[in-house]
């Protein structure tokens, strides 16, 4: 087995330094995710200031594509174990003795048979937090079911609320991967930090990404709490039911989003495009009169072209917006403005477009300040840290038990 200092919980080990101000600075966090829900929520945690080592095995790692990793990884560092190794087993102990959060995305019991589950980990430090994201959470009769985002929101009932009346859609931004999986697991883990702050102890936070997608169901459980049904995709009030509240196409080929619900902005519509005889007809309740005036707006938007139409209604009053591409937006003035965009290059993956955290606190600026780890970049230096010495890591190494940047 390899030596190392005891470096026993309590008195932390040495620790790179933080940005100042960073609400995180100082806690450390074990990354053992791969794809999207985990690297997402450790990236948020990573740019508040979190010290987020990236754990990865030594084969093919966590196999996203590079300009994704890129995109996941920034303000962590990389470090490569074989869990499967008694070695790399202890050594992710050891790691864990002075961390705050360890966060694992495998599925239920794959880290109870490493001997790395949370009574074990919890046995080394009672104060760390343990956060397991999956599918379908710890226990239930669906916990070892493989799945994907469609899946979870297929089985949440939320895939059946998205399309229109011809039938569901698919999604690119994977609803219950990031709300549930990654924004809910920052939620527990930030939940169970303060507590561990005030107790001492921490918890083992239990993500199902199936659960993440129904909790967020609002609408929907809205409808059915007071029709007894929940409404077909196309023809609620978010998602096609009202001519007040849709997609147009333009002369151009391309769309205006309306999102005037309430009256006072349909009001303003009404007289940005002088159609005064249009305001008693607002969510008129009337199956007849919303296609009605439906078939009229689009032929009142198919009039002009997109931009025609921002002109003139971008400051009317009355919630109406381009559909942007994704090129569009990251070159818009207000997410500019925001500095929700920039731009940077990665030693290996090259030119990468960052989106920014998108949470803004006083006394915190978002920055980067590392770039997204190759596989194992950091390993020397995070075992170091952790009390082994040189001959200890490079033991480590020849035992196959871990590995630097290839």
């Amino acid at each position: 087995m390899p030596t190392f200092r005891s470096t026993e919980p309590g008195p932390r080990a040495a620790r790179p330094p933080e940005p100042q101000g960073a609400p995180l600075a100082g806690v450390r966090i074990l990354d053992l995710t791969r794809l999207l829900p985990g690297p997402v929520c450790t990236q948020h945690l990573a740019d508040l200031g979190a010290d987020v080592v990236k754990i990865e095995d030594l084969g093919a790692g966590d196999a996203v594509p590079p300009k994704l990793r890129a995109l996941l990884h920034r303000n962590k560092r990389g470090i490569r174990l074989d869990l499967k190794h008694a070695d790399g087993a202890a050594a992710l102990l050891q790691l864990a003795r002075t961390a705050d959060v360890l966060i694992e995305g495998f599925r239920p019991g794959v880290m109870a048979r490493l001997g790395l589950d949370h009574a074990a980990v919890s046995a080394v430090n009672p104060r760390l937090v343990y956060c397991s994201i999956t599918g379908y959470g710890q226990h239930g009769p669906d916990r070892d079911r493989p799945g994907h985002d469609l899946n979870y929101c297929a089985e949440a009932g939320v895939a059946d609320q998205i399309g229109t009346v011809h039938g569901p859609a698919l999604s690119n931004v994977p609803i219950a991967d990031l709300i549930g999986g990654a924004l809910g697991a920052a939620m527990g883990i930030l939940a169970a930090l303060v507590d561990a702050q005030r107790s001492g102890r921490g918890r083992h936070v239990d993500i199902a990404m199936a659960d993440g997608a129904l909790a967020h169901a609002v609408m929907p459980l809205a409808a059915l709490a007071t029709s007894g049904r929940t409404r077909r995709a196309g023809t609620d009030t978010l998602t096609g039911g009202l001519a007040c509240y849709a997609t147009y196409r333009t002369a151009d080929d391309r769309w205006l989003a309306v999102g005037a619900l309430e009256r006072k902005f349909w009001d303003a519509l009404c007289d940005a495009v002088k159609r005064p005889d249009w305001k008693p007809l607002h969510r008129s309740g009337r199956r007849e009169t919303e296609e009605l005036l439906r078939g009229e707006l689009a032929a009142l938007f198919a009039s002009r072209t997109l931009a025609e139409w921002d002109v003139q209604l971008r400051h009317a009053g009355c919630c109406v917006s381009p559909l942007r591409t994704l090129e569009e937006a990251l070159a818009d003035a207000q997410f500019r403005a925001r500095e929700m965009v920039f731009e940077s290059v990665h030693p290996s993956y090259g030119p990468v477009t960052q989106v920014a955290l998108p949470v803004r606190m006083s006394g915190h600026q978002f920055a980067i300040h590392r770039h997204a780890p190759r596989p194992g970049e950091h390993t020397a230096e995070v075992l170091r840290e952790a009390g082994y010495d040189d001959a200890a890591i490079d033991a480590l190494m020849t035992r196959g038990a871990a590995a630097a940047a290839s």
